[in-house]
């Protein structure tokens, strides 16, 4: 893909998962990755390994739920290279659970990452391509920022205020040169999802959605890498993602019930 040979991206959330997916693959097609994550080690990790194939590749802490981290990262990369081409932000955690067992300071922490991080990131930027007169955002959501998902409603909430962030900055940005594509996957096994916390709940008796196969994260980089190029505006993969979308705007009274399923699942394994 000769559209990202060198363009300088920074890949939040970049140490392990769909964000090392993205470095790497990024790194193949010739741009200069800048790998920030809050594991400062991993990171180095990542961006040692595309140096060593051939890549180009910078490592730097960040963790995005501070909004001094993010700003650092852009005056020192605008600093560095004097642009900024491309910003991923792919950043992001979840917390399994009812609403009534969580805590406010749960609640924060899920939409500091997933929602505050996008905006801390976005925000400067933005600035900055507005400026160039060029730039492109690539915004990480998820399918769970399109369709109503209990037990997970932090994760949900952060997701949809990303999904409305997304479309109303590309219309925004559009005549200013800057491009925002926004980027909503179905299931993908990743680290973080080895990292949830499960409350009041025995995470080994998680109820996993049957006949739903999971893409791989250097499978959904892939595939975000051409809709980026493409400069598509909502990308929603694989298939299955895609079809229960049309289905929930089609129908949203069936997603009512499946709801109602999926918490009463939920709760015959659910510990006081």
């Amino acid at each position: 893909m000769n559209y990202f040979k060198g363009k300088i991206a920074i890949v939040t959330g970049g140490a392990s998962g769909l964000g090392r997916a993205l470095c790497e693959e990024l790194g193949r097609y010739g741009a200069t990755v800048v790998c920030v994550d809050i594991d400062q080690e991993r990171a180095e990790a990542v961006a040692l390994g595309i140096n060593q194939t051939g890549g180009k590749a910078i490592f730097a802490y960040l963790d995005v739920s501070l909004y001094e981290n993010s700003m650092r990262i852009v005056t020192d990369i605008v600093n560095k290279y004097g642009r900024i081409d491309l910003l991923f932000n792919n950043a992001g955690t979840a917390i399994h659970g009812e609403t009534r067992d969580l805590t406010i300071e749960q609640w924060h922490y899920v939409l500091d990452v997933n929602l505050w991080g996008v905006i801390y990131g976005a925000v400067p930027a933005y600035a900055v391509m507005t400026r160039q007169g060029y730039g492109q955002i690539v915004n990480i959501g998820s399918l769970a920022g399109l369709i109503p998902v209990p037990k997970e409603i932090p994760y949900c909430a952060s997701k949809w205020a990303v999904v409305g962030f997304s479309h109303s900055l590309r219309a925004e940005g559009a005549d200013l040169g800057v491009k925002v594509n926004l980027v909503c996957p179905g299931l993908m096994v990743t680290p973080m999802h080895d990292n949830i916390a499960v409350i009041h709940a025995d995470k080994a008796k998680l109820i996993q959605p049957k006949g739903v196969k999971t893409i791989t994260p250097a499978d959904a980089a892939r595939i975000i890498l051409r809709g980026v190029e493409r400069n598509r505006p909502l990308i929603v993969f694989p298939f299955y993602a895609k079809l229960i979308w049309w289905l929930y705007r089609l129908y949203p009274g069936l997603f009512d019930l499946l709801s109602r399923k999926i918490i009463r699942d939920f709760r015959k394994i659910r510990t006081e």
